[in-house]
């Protein structure tokens, strides 16, 4: 088109790519927003994980868990993030934000895979009087991996995005969500692209690099 405004060529994205990386604030924010993402992403984790457990214990606390669960999964990310502003500061936002979208996430999946562990191994277990850590290394985890890797994929999509589009919002500052409000306020669309190939590059290397952790454990 000839008119980088409005659409870029890959050399100027790339000239704009190299120019951010040889500036240290751009270090600072991708060490801010990673450290906020990831700790949302890892405590709506681990309590998907405990509900799930809960749920599949627990009929009645299945019941009381499923409309919240769809409650957070139909409300509209933008309002979620308007709406949490009111109750917490901009520096956590993308904390909040990336727990919420991680939860119904792990939550559901993890249920999944509990509720498809093989009937026959657990009473084989009953009979054998296999309990504890043997009963979950065994029988529980062959039946959830599956579930844990392809949820763990999605919902560290989901937190990055969602996350991003928290600072975006927010404008905490020294974020990748503030860089991005910028570079887009000065009309800096080469800039604006390279920041979005930052943000696809970080989240598809850590999301390969934590599967074949994952995979290893």
């Amino acid at each position: 088109m000839n008119n980088k405004l409005l659409l870029p060529s890959p050399i100027d994205v790339f000239i704009s790519l190299v120019n951010l990386l040889n500036t240290k604030d751009i270090y600072i924010s991708i060490a801010n927003t990673f450290i906020r993402i990831i700790t949302g992403f890892f405590l709506g984790s681990i309590l998907g994980i405990i509900l799930s457990i809960f749920s599949y214990k627990f009929i009645f606390f299945k019941s009381l868990m499923e409309p919240l669960i769809l409650m957070i999964k139909a409300t509209p990310i933008a309002s979620i993030i308007i709406l949490a502003l009111v109750w917490i500061s901009s520096k956590n936002l993308s904390v909040f934000i990336a727990f919420l979208m991680v939860l119904p996430t792990m939550y559901t999946t993890i249920l999944k895979g509990l509720d498809s562990t093989d009937e026959k191994m657990l009473e084989m277990a009953k009979v054998f009087k296999i309990k504890g850590c043997k009963l979950i290394r065994y029988i529980y985890m062959p039946s959830i991996k599956p579930y844990l890797i392809a949820a763990a994929s999605l919902a560290l999509g989901l937190s990055w995005k969602a996350g991003v589009a928290a600072e975006v919002i927010g404008l905490p500052s020294g974020t990748i969500g503030e860089s991005l409000y910028t570079a887009k306020i000065y009309l800096n669309t080469p800039e604006l692209f390279a920041w979005t190939f930052l943000i696809v590059a970080i989240s598809f290397i850590f999301e390969k690099l934590f599967i074949f952790l994952l995979n290893r454990i």
